[in-house]
């Protein structure tokens, strides 16, 4: 298969991105126009946007209720830097566009399922992942419960509409192992219908893989103590309380049903064709270079040359003039100059 090529790829991103501390400086000297001048250029300011959109999530990942301030004191945070987080997850996004551009090129289809404990990161990676390439090319299937026509259907019917075609990557945020999982343990699933499934999914997959399709599976693991602080968070905060579901409780109280039938599904259904990966979920931070930078190493891509792009020249029509429209029409300019 080809090899990426990432030694280019690395000295773009590093362009791209500079070094993490220039961000903090309100002006840099520039040249614009041949000439040197002491401000921002339009340029470095796009390039700011793209690390402050990346710091606003990680603002709200670090953001402490009071109420956990003292419980939290003793937590064990990350010790990765995070100007190294952040040179090393933008130059990831920049070779996840190489490999973007390669899978639509090359008419691939690729699927990659992310399963796992609650609140392991699963969201957190995909959001990395979809970040800066384009959602017609990939998108993220996450599904609700099934509904009661569901329910009857062929238990694999429901997910197979959103498989992708050629030149398309689909992330499923859960999937079929649903039925392994909270099924299983919640009683939403009889025992034989687990074990029709254990039966069932390894031949659905290897169909798949028959059909051209590259599956990748992760299993998101985390310490039953990192849980019991992030379902901490998600209560106290706010923001986050939509995350926290009463299937999310349960795990807690259930969380030795769940490691067996983590257990039992690895054993069944880690097949060579389509094997599992887990992923440490303990630090966020490493969590997500790690499984991004796996997803990019089973997914080989060439380059794939591009067009050179020229910015026409605007045409001008000396007979139009632009009508003033009503100051209704316009979004408050509330924190405007």
């Amino acid at each position: 298969m080809p090899t990426r090529k990432k030694t280019a790829t690395k000295q773009t991103a590093n362009k791209a991105t500079g070094k993490t501390a220039a961000r903090k400086n309100a002006a840099t000297h520039v040249t614009i126009g041949g000439k040197e001048a002491g401000q921002t250029s339009w340029l470095q300011r796009e390039l700011q946007d793209d690390f402050d959109e990346e710091l606003e999530q990680e603002i709200d990942d670090g953001r402490l209720p009071p109420e956990l301030r003292t419980l939290l004191a003793n937590r064990r945070v990350s010790t990765m830097d995070r100007g190294q987080y952040f040179r090393e997850l933008l130059r990831l996004q920049s070779e996840l566009v190489e490999l973007q551009d390669w899978v639509m090129h090359a008419g691939l289809k690729v699927v990659v399922l992310f399963e796992g404990r609650d609140s392991a990161g699963k969201g957190g990676v995909i959001k990395r992942i979809t970040q800066r390439i384009n959602p017609r090319t990939c998108r993220v299937v996450a599904l609700p419960a099934p509904s009661d026509r569901e329910r009857t259907q062929w238990y694999f019917q429901r997910y197979v509409p959103h498989l992708p075609a050629a030149g398309e990557i689909v992330l499923f945020d859960r999937s079929w192992y649903n039925r392994a999982g909270v099924e299983r343990v919640m009683g939403f699933a009889s025992e034989q219908q687990v074990e029709d499934f254990f039966r069932d999914v390894p031949g659905f997959e290897r169909m798949l893989l028959r059909s051209g399709i590259i599956l990748i599976k992760y299993w998101f693991s985390i310490t039953d103590e990192e849980q019991q602080l992030r379902f901490l968070m998600r209560i106290h905060d706010p923001i986050k309380q939509w995350k926290l579901s009463p299937m999310d409780l349960q795990s807690r109280i259930r969380w030795e049903q769940y490691t067996k039938a983590k257990e039992a599904m690895f054993a069944r259904t880690n097949i060579p064709e389509a094997p599992w990966y887990i992923v440490e979920g303990n630090d966020k931070k490493r969590a997500r270079l790690n499984c991004i930078a796996h997803l990019l190493s089973k997914l080989p891509c060439e380059t794939v040359p591009q067009e050179q792009v020229a910015l026409p020249e605007r045409v001008f029509n000396p007979d139009y003039e632009r009508a003033t429209l009503p100051p209704d029409l316009y979004v408050p300019n509330l924190y405007g100059p």
